[in-house]
Parts: C-alpha cells; structure tokens; sequence
C-alpha cells in the first residue's frame, strides 16, 4: 500500500523498559540496528499494525506491554536513491510513521525473536535513551529523533528522570534529506 506521493504507511516501536532503556534490535543478515517497525495493511488502524507488528518482531503480546503515547500525524523520511524500485508501480520513495511508546510491563523473559517464520532481528539489547536517535541509519535519524523528543516528556514524567541532553542533531543533504511532518 503506498500513497499517492509515493510513501508507505508504517508503525514504530519505541519500547522502554523500567529504567528508561530503549529496546534496541540487530536486523538479521545485517549490519543494522533499529526500532522494531513495519508497514500497514489496508484494513487496519496504526494502533492494530503496531500490536501486529510487536507480536511479529519481538514475540511481545498486548498484555506485556503498556501504550503510554503516540505522535501525531505521520513522520516522514525518504529512502535514498539506491533503495528506490523504480521498475515498481507505485514507486515507493519513502516511509510515512506513526510511533508508538510501549512500556514492558512483563518479564523481559517474553521478548522471542523468532515469533514469526521470517524473524526481522536476530540480536537485541536495552540501549540509553538517546542512543537510537545517533546510531540508526542516516536517512531515518530525523524520524527517530523527533519521535524520541517527542516521546521524552512522557518518559521523565512517568520515570520522574531526567534523559539529559538531546544529542547534536545533523542531516546530510543528499542523504535522505529532512522528514516532512
């Protein structure tokens, strides 16, 4: 399913655990780390795709967890050039985001990367709040950064922490440009 701009509608996953570490995923036969997300099927809402989607990637049900938010609005990044199937119809240029904040509410003992025939992650660790927001791939930084300014009021409210300062913040030009709200 892609828009009529050409961007796919997606649900991520910011899953905080009690101390206010971020679940961090190793995706499988790669290099990369990310939250855990993924596209919306026509008939389902944001809220529906990311419970789907939870279940696929980490094994979590909707009793291990606690939906403390969501943005508002779609956050958008593009996919750089090398990652565009041109020959395809639609063309899909990007990704259009609703994130979520899940507090584990269970056991860590839950989380099961192979809950689904075709695992998205083989690897995962708890990670400081800031860390994803530096350390994903440059074309989604500035979704993940504004999705974790947006989500760390929640979070230091509700631990009564502070996160500290927000890491510098950079887009390379040419490089999936800034995300459009």
């Amino acid at each position: 399913m892609i828009d009529v701009d050409g961007y796919r509608p997606n649900v991520g996953i910011v899953l905080l655990n009690a101390d206010g570490r971020l679940f961090w995923a190793r995706r499988v036969h790669r290099d990369g780390w990310q939250f855990p997300q993924g596209g919306m099927r026509s008939d389902e809402t944001p809220l529906e795709a990311m419970y789907r989607e939870l279940q696929e990637e980490t094994g979590l049900l909707p009793e291990h967890v606690e939906v403390l938010g969501s943005t508002r609005g779609w956050l958008r990044y593009k996919l750089p050039s090398r990652y565009i199937r041109h020959h395809q119809h639609p063309t899909c240029i990007g990704q259009k985001q609703v994130w979520f904040l899940l507090k584990l509410v269970s056991s860590e003992d839950a989380l099961c990367l192979d809950a689904c025939d075709k695992p998205e992650f083989d690897l995962w660790r708890w990670v400081d709040f800031w860390y994803p927001a530096v350390h994903v791939v440059n074309f989604k930084r500035d979704v993940y950064h504004r999705a974790l300014r947006h989500f760390a009021p929640l979070v230091e409210n509700m631990l009564s922490i502070q996160l500290g300062p927000q890491p510098h913040h950079q887009t390379r030009p040419g490089r999936g440009g800034r995300a459009a709200a």
